[in-house]
């Protein structure tokens, strides 16, 4: 039987506002920690939001990835709006939201500003050289464990394949992006969904 006491509710109202509070504060961690775009995030989201929270798992990740890819906005807004929904509703989202973008808005606003002041001083070239290094590292380690998590069977194997070759094009010839992900979804769904259950009874069987 649920209490319904004033203490209660205060104190059931003061734990809802603290994993709000911890919710906003995680976001606002990975805003500060993730540089190079969405797959780039993904290292950081396995510590943060896995192995440190457990609010998902990384089959999970992928699929919002995947759902990210074929919606409009940023893959990594998109990444914590999903989480943020999943751990509390429409206002999870929203705080998600809000704590991955503001880090970046506020470093972006004012390397704006003083951007044309030392942009060209060689220090902060070779600094943003060394940067762009460590970004493709994150990426391959992302590629890495997408391609682990990905080729679990032949089939999406071959259906990497195709997309790949078909992607990457030949003599100036290539698909776009769109209509690869349309076409694998619509392959997915024609290779990957389960077999109907079968009716004995419609076989010859005797029905017991």
């Amino acid at each position: 039987m649920n209490c319904t006491c004033r203490w209660c509710s205060r104190k059931k109202n003061s734990n809802s506002v603290k994993e709000y509070f911890d919710l906003l504060l995680t976001f606002l961690k990975l805003g500060f920690l993730t540089f190079g775009g969405g797959y780039a995030m993904i290292p950081v989201v396995e510590r943060e939001l896995i192995n440190k929270k457990g609010w998902t798992d990384m089959d999970e990740v992928m699929n919002y990835y995947t759902i990210a890819q074929i919606t409009p906005g940023i893959i990594a807004v998109n990444l914590s709006t999903f989480i943020g929904y999943k751990r509390k509703g429409p206002l999870g989202g929203v705080l998600a939201t809000i704590g991955f973008i503001l880090p970046g808005a506020v470093f972006v606003l004012i390397i704006a500003f003083f951007l044309t002041n030392f942009a060209d001083l060689p220090a902060v070239k070779h600094a943003f050289t060394g940067i762009r290094v460590a970004v493709a590292a994150l990426i391959l380690d992302t590629v890495i464990k997408m391609v682990k998590g990905v080729f679990k069977n032949r089939k999406a194997l071959v259906i990497y394949l195709i997309a790949f070759v078909l992607s990457v094009g030949w003599k100036g010839f290539s698909v776009s992006p769109l209509w690869l992900v349309l076409a694998s979804g619509a392959a997915g769904l024609l290779v990957f969904r389960p077999a109907k259950p079968r009716d004995d009874s419609k076989s010859g069987g005797d029905g017991t």
